[in-house]
């Protein structure tokens, strides 16, 4: 039986992200934090989450859709991925401030979604790595040695 759920995490109160409607496909994710993003800067905002879920599922994190036109608000990388291995590191919203005022973002704003999504591997996969961090680690340690 795959397990999939959101947890609080670091002494977090706030809400869990949660859908709005039945027919809603992604789960609403908020800031944990107030955080002032000034222009031209990327930022990582603190959610206070994590996420677990079974083996071949990850999280797609996607930019609310009001966020560019409100805020002046995107996502550099136009989405985010949360790997199963990811748990039980903290999900960070990556945002960058595309505009020319600084942008505040409220502890409880709602910043982002979560779908989940389930994925294949080709026949001939043989990755046998771990992951050893959270944001960005990836492949850190074959980047260290290039």
């Amino acid at each position: 039986m795959i397990e999939r759920h959101f947890e609080r995490i670091n002494g977090y109160h706030g809400p869990l992200p949660k859908r709005a409607t039945y027919g809603s496909a992604g789960y609403d994710i908020a800031a944990a934090k107030t955080v002032v993003i000034n222009p031209g800067q990327i930022t990582l905002i603190p959610t206070g989450i994590n996420v677990k879920m079974g083996h071949y599922e990850y999280l797609d994190l996607i930019s609310r859709s009001s966020l560019p036109r409100k805020k002046h608000l995107v996502m550099p990388n136009s989405v985010g991925i949360i790997d199963s291995d990811y748990y039980p590191n903290e999900i960070m919203g990556q945002f960058w401030n595309i505009g020319d005022q600084p942008v505040v973002i409220n502890a409880g704003d709602r910043i982002m979604q979560g779908i989940f999504r389930a994925y294949m591997v080709a026949d001939n996969d043989d990755a046998q790595g771990y992951r050893t961090g959270g944001f960005g680690s990836t492949g850190k340690e074959n980047e260290d040695n290039e």
